[in-house]
């Protein structure tokens, strides 16, 4: 699915990317991995809803849960994602909201 770009950000997707830290090395645990699922699952309901991007995807590996995450507007797509990221019990996480050139980091 394409997202159309608003006009101000000079044709550059904007991204939130967020970052959580696993109990344990490698993967984390199956449950660790299902409850990144899960909140995936609701991200994507919720970009949608909202209109302001999608969800595209995460990686596990290093001990961390990564969450991509794309749309016009970092701070629009951030502000629906926000309280299911907030949910999540994973410590240390953060997350980068990329917006072209510029990157911002939100502790979680």
């Amino acid at each position: 699915m394409e997202t159309p770009i608003a006009p101000d950000s000079e044709g550059e997707e904007h991204a939130a990317i967020a970052h959580f830290r696993l109990a344990s090395d490698g993967f984390g645990d199956a449950d660790q991995r299902e409850r990144i699922y899960e909140a995936e699952e609701v991200m994507e309901a919720a970009t949608a809803e909202a209109g302001v991007g999608e969800v595209d995807g995460n990686e596990f590996g290093g001990g961390e849960a990564v969450v991509y995450a794309y749309g016009r507007d970092a701070d629009a797509l951030f502000k629906v994602l926000e309280p299911t990221l907030r949910s999540l019990p994973f410590r240390p996480a953060h997350v980068l909201l990329r917006r072209g050139d510029n990157e911002t980091r939100m502790d979680l």
